[in-house]
């Protein structure tokens, strides 16, 4: 078996992490006064990006009024910089073994109940046909960490999957590489790379990773975007765990993780995540930090105006009536029709229509959503959002400080806006049910006759007369 490569965290790795100054950062910003949280509130609406201490003054507010007035900012802040689409995607699991031990993890290594597999390019591009088959367009592939999962294997998984049809964005959610793995990534054409650090919380982030493992170096991890930065890689996507301790830690841990990378390497994370512990085979989990509904709810509200132009991500995890609502004030990606089984998509049944739930057996953690693809997209519409296929940003080269660029100035949305319309009219014509296809058609139009721009509204409407009347796809801006 081959080994991994040594831990080796980049001669200039640094901890930004000081748990007791966090701890001591939330417990003078209790109770702030309200005029400062209005301050606050007003810069976020400017689009500045608030310091971790300036969050810790919004986490520490219990004031119901003045956190109605952070979710009415959070929703009109969201608004301004994504306007109304919700970007769609599925999680792909190549391979579930692990060296790991974490806890509270399925796949972890003392797990003797878990089915243990990986997909070889064949399996890859079952899966893949069955994705497009639902309308999938980007994927993100997720791996253990193995010595049989070397950033080649990684490498060589992602081209398959590029070369298995017209998937057209694949993201990785894989443990950190050294720089050299990062530019084997780089070279296969990958979108985001994105890594969780779980818990920023020193003391916590030791207890669930046990000594001796990978996964228990916390610098290593915590190096790790910075490595992919420096091997080429300016699309990142960060994330922590909660329910593994406090809540309100890890969100600053998170806001001073993108206040690092800024400061660091001149462009934050493209995407933040925030998923809540979940159920998953023979795991027992301390229900002490256990995150609330309306603390969640809270959580993405305060994300989204901390850090305005970062995506932000709510995954299947969430139940339905949670993802729903979080949509309007913090939400720019969910994922739909997912199957965390290796092997899943292609093995059950017709997804295109039926809810899935995973046999945990074979899968990660248990999940909250099991809607289908188009059961998602037709609630979208419902709800006024335009579902989104779009991957233009990409292929275009509009990533890291390129991509804050166009954003910052809130350009974004006048290539954002079209591209969503004309990918999913592409989804509508090959993949809607008759039900979702009519309610799509209806919105395609209304939100043709809102675009101001004359022009950019002629070419739209070009576009679509092409994906409508002749079978063109991917046109892009």
């Amino acid at each position: 078996m081959p080994k991994l490569p040594a831990l080796v965290p980049s001669a200039t790795a640094e901890d930004f992490i000081d748990d007791a100054g966090i701890e001591s950062t939330l417990a003078r910003a209790r109770n702030a006064d309200a005029t400062w949280v209005r301050e606050l509130i007003a810069k976020s609406l400017e689009k500045q990006p608030l310091a971790p201490a300036e969050t810790a003054v919004l986490l520490g507010c219990e004031d119901k009024g003045l956190q109605e007035e952070m979710f009415a900012a959070a929703r009109k802040l969201k608004e301004t910089v994504y306007g109304n689409r919700i970007v769609l995607f599925a999680p792909l699991y190549i391979g579930n073994r692990c060296v790991n031990d974490c806890s509270y993890c399925g796949f972890r290594s003392s797990n003797d109940e878990a089915i243990r597999r990986e997909l070889e390019h064949e399996a890859v591009v079952k899966q893949v046909t069955a994705l497009e088959k639902m309308g999938h367009k980007r994927l993100i592939v997720v791996f253990g960490e193995h010595p049989d999962y070397d950033a080649q294997f990684m490498a060589d998984s992602v081209r398959s999957v590029y070369a298995a049809g017209d998937i057209r964005r694949v993201n990785v959610n894989a443990a950190p590489l050294d720089i050299a793995g990062y530019k084997l990534l780089k070279d296969a054409k990958i979108g985001t790379f994105q890594i969780f650090h779980e818990t920023y919380h020193h003391q916590t982030y030791a207890s669930v990773h046990k000594p001796g493992t990978r996964k228990g170096d916390y610098m290593w991890r915590l190096d790790g975007p910075s490595r992919a930065f420096e091997a080429g890689i300016d699309d990142l996507g960060i994330g922590a765990l909660f329910g593994l301790y406090d809540w309100k830690f890890e969100v600053m841990g998170l806001v001073s993780h993108a206040a690092y990378l800024t400061r660091r390497h001149g462009v934050g994370p493209h995407t933040i995540s925030f998923p809540r512990l979940k159920a998953a085979q023979g795991v027992n989990f301390d229900s002490k930090w256990f995150v609330s509904d309306p603390d969640f709810l809270r959580l993405v509200a305060i994300l989204r105006l901390s850090v305005p132009y970062t995506g932000m991500i709510c995954t299947a995890r969430e139940p339905a009536h949670i993802r729903d609502t979080v949509l309007s004030f913090g939400i720019s990606q969910v994922d739909a029709g997912t199957n965390l089984d290796l092997g899943g998509y292609s093995e059950q049944g017709d997804a295109t229509v039926v809810e899935q739930k995973p046999k945990l057996d074979k899968a990660q953690f248990e999940i909250g959503d099991t809607r289908s693809l188009d059961a998602m997209v037709g609630n979208l519409v419902e709800k006024g959002y335009i579902p989104s296929f779009c991957t233009s940003c990409y292929r275009t080269g509009r990533t890291g400080e390129v991509f804050m660029e166009y954003a910052i100035p809130g350009f974004i949305q006048k290539l954002c806006t079209p591209n969503a319309i004309t990918t999913f009219q592409e989804y509508l014509c090959d993949r809607a049910s008759p039900a979702v296809r009519a309610s799509g058609e209806r919105m395609i139009a209304e939100e043709l006759a809102k675009i101001p721009d004359a022009n950019v509204k002629a070419m739209v409407g070009e576009r679509l007369a092409l994906i409508r009347d002749q079978g063109k796809r991917d046109l892009y801006v």
